[in-house]
């Protein structure tokens, strides 16, 4: 096995585990968590918030520093904290230990999911990072595919807090040995040569904010989506069994446009498959609601099939536009919006679905189309760009 193959299964691994261990983790527990604390479900929604907010603040430092010294020792120090944080949470004994536990996994989510995944290949690889970015989405696909069902088989057989002290011991036995020994460690001239890649065409003025609101919007709607999925569905009729086995069905939809991005749409520009990844939430709600019960699982194929080459977005697209130099610090402003976005997403969907029911995919949707034109608007400012740089 080659040394980037090898990179590859190391961060597909522990993302899938990072991500299912945590951002999935209260769309299964936090009914059970709320009642066994004495706290409302939204309580344990408004500490996960707080979670992702400090996430959004830690993010630009976490980026500048993997851009300096590389994401290996950042990566195993998630590791620890993940499990600490689930440690805390399986042993939390009221609001303030909740709160605590999941304030120690918000500082695990800023320097252990893909913002520092992405980052760290692009200081190794540069602007050939796109395939291994993709590869290891295409295997952390199946974070809820794999995890939703597991939480849920712990917490019916054993109860939460196993649930959660099963995962810290999985961060600590199999993510802390993939972080710390698989991935190389990138010297600060390895750095420097990355970023001495071929420049790119020069972006235009508007493209960070442009690639800011899109990334924020794509957040929102996959961190509402993973909150609330089931129940969504259930909304329209569907059972809480039948909701939960279609909700899983993103998993596998993720992997599948993923491998389409491996395969057909790495030979166009990002921006081409992002167009299309960002109208797939907004038809989707639009078949549920015309359509209810029937059309769920249209929905969350689409959905999950949109989200998953967006999340390759989230990647390619700044290192696209913007060149491999200062990648994870850019990238972590650039996420600073989406972070404090999907902090406040669970709660105020929440509070759509309880007042619309499934006639909250009205405002998915809406904003669903408003992330299609602004990276049409991008595309637009791009080529005149490119029109205005080779004209004599």
């Amino acid at each position: 096995m080659s040394a980037q193959r090898r990179v590859v299964l190391a961060l597909g691994l522990t993302q899938t585990l990072a991500w299912g261990s945590t951002y999935y983790l209260p769309a299964i527990l936090a009914e059970p968590m709320a009642r066994d604390l004495g706290v409302s479900t939204g309580n344990v929604f408004a500490a996960f918030s707080c979670a992702l907010i400090l996430t959004a603040v830690l993010g630009p430092a976490a980026g500048h520093r993997i851009d300096r010294h590389g994401g290996r020792g950042l990566l195993a120090t998630s590791s620890l904290l993940f499990a600490a944080g689930l440690l805390v949470l399986g042993m939390a004994q009221g609001a303030v230990t909740l709160w605590l536990a999941w304030a120690i996994i918000g500082v695990a989510m800023a320097i252990g999911l893909y913002e520092a995944a992405f980052a760290t290949l692009t200081g190794l690889y540069g602007l050939q990072a796109r395939g291994p970015i993709t590869g290891i989405t295409l295997m952390a696909g199946f974070a809820s595919t794999v995890c939703w069902p597991a939480t849920g088989w712990l917490d019916a057989e054993f109860g939460w807090r196993v649930a959660c002290f099963t995962w810290s011991a999985a961060h600590l036995l199999v993510g802390l040995p993939l972080n710390r020994l698989l991935l190389p460690r990138t010297s600060q001239a390895e750095i420097q040569h990355s970023a001495r890649a071929p420049s790119v065409q020069a972006a235009p003025r508007l493209a960070a904010p442009l690639l800011a609101l899109v990334f924020a919007i794509t957040w929102i709607l996959s961190t509402a989506m993973a909150a609330h999925l089931p129940r969504l569905l259930q909304e329209t009729g569907l059972t809480a069994a039948a909701a939960i086995v279609l909700a899983a069905l993103v998993g596998p939809a993720q992997v599948v446009a993923r491998l389409l991005e491996f395969s057909l749409l790495r030979h166009f520009h990002p921006l081409v498959s992002a167009r299309l990844a960002s109208a797939a939430h907004p038809l989707g709600a639009l078949a549920i609601l015309l359509f209810g019960a029937p059309a769920a699982a249209l929905f969350t194929l689409l959905h999950g099939a949109g989200n998953g080459i967006l999340t390759i977005a989230k990647g390619t697209l700044p290192l696209t536009v913007f060149g491999p130099q200062g990648y994870g610090r850019r990238q972590g402003w650039l996420m600073a919006p989406a972070r404090f976005g999907q902090a406040f997403a669970p709660l105020l969907f929440a509070l759509l679905i309880e007042r619309f029911g499934s006639g909250a995919l009205v405002v998915s949707a809406a904003l669903g189309l408003l992330a299609f034109g602004a990276l049409t608007l991008l595309r637009h400012l791009m080529r005149n760009e490119y029109e205005t740089a080779n004209t004599p």
